[in-house]
């Protein structure tokens, strides 16, 4: 029991960080999960999502009282009224491509030495990002629909939902901010969509999992998520605005390279 306690910690924690920061949480779990010999399970891996989701809101509360303040009074022209149709525009890349990967290839892309060529790719993109210019105050339906494909590339292990996106608008020439900010909110519904997809095809296999599954171990794992994710969000702002966040990439290449390596040594 013990083990699995010391497990469900240290995914809680590696889901926290790895979810928010560019680093790729998928992959991360995965890499975890093999040399742990401990597979997350569905119902598992919906209660770590539904922790990252909860710290999001609660980071952002201020900001999606605004959005839903418009959205209920029908403005889409104020700042925050914007946000509705942008984040509309994005989810819809973002779906798309996340469901096309869990139909066509999913299945396929869980090998080590995947993962570690998808890692060097996001490295690439973080590095570029350091060339980004701020010369958009706003971001443009364009750059939402930029920034959700992107998004939806995150359902690649090895690419980073956050890596992503503010990459991708910091490379659009949008100002870091606001680029920070629409990069959170419009992770919500897609992180509500996923929940709600493996929920719904792993349904059969929550009851058999609660029959074995100590609650307590789930509350943990859940507590675990949400405060080491408000650390990370923390963490991405302040890296963000102080143009520092490409630091990251050397990270993501390193353990590209590492992967890779540990791939081709039979690992």
């Amino acid at each position: 029991m013990l083990d699995q306690l010391a497990t469900t910690i240290i995914l809680g924690l590696i889901q926290g960080l790895a979810e928010w920061l560019p680093i790729s949480s998928t992959a991360h779990l995965r890499t975890a999960e093999r040399f742990l010999g401990f597979p997350a399970t569905p119902l598992f891996n919906v209660v770590l999502h539904a922790g990252t989701l909860g710290v999001v809101i609660f980071y952002f509360r201020h900001d999606i009282k605004l959005v839903l303040s418009a959205l209920a009074h029908r403005d889409f022209h104020s700042e925050y009224g914007r946000f509705i149709p942008l984040i509309v525009v994005a989810t819809i890349p973002t779906g798309i491509i996340g469901v096309l990967y869990s139909i066509y290839l999913a299945d396929n892309y869980q090998t080590i030495l995947i993962i570690g060529v998808t890692f060097l790719i996001g490295a690439a993109l973080l590095y570029s990002s350091k060339f980004g210019k701020e010369t958009k105050p706003q971001i443009s339906y364009k750059t939402a629909l930029l920034m959700g494909a992107a998004q939806g590339t995150a359902s690649f292990p090895g690419l980073s939902r956050s890596g992503s996106t503010i990459s991708t608008g910091l490379l659009s020439g949008v100002k870091r901010e606001m680029v920070f900010k629409f990069s959170f909110l419009a992770s919500i519904p897609a992180i509500i969509g996923d929940i709600g997809v493996e929920a719904y095809l792993e349904r059969g296999s929550f009851m058999a999992e609660s029959a074995f599954f100590n609650p307590l171990y789930l509350a943990i794992g859940l507590v675990v998520t949400a405060l080491t994710g408000y650390l990370a969000i923390v963490l991405v702002r302040k890296l963000v605005l102080n143009k520092k966040f490409y630091y990251f990439a050397a990270y993501t290449f390193a353990l590209g390279v590492l992967l890779i390596v540990l791939s081709l040594l039979g690992f």
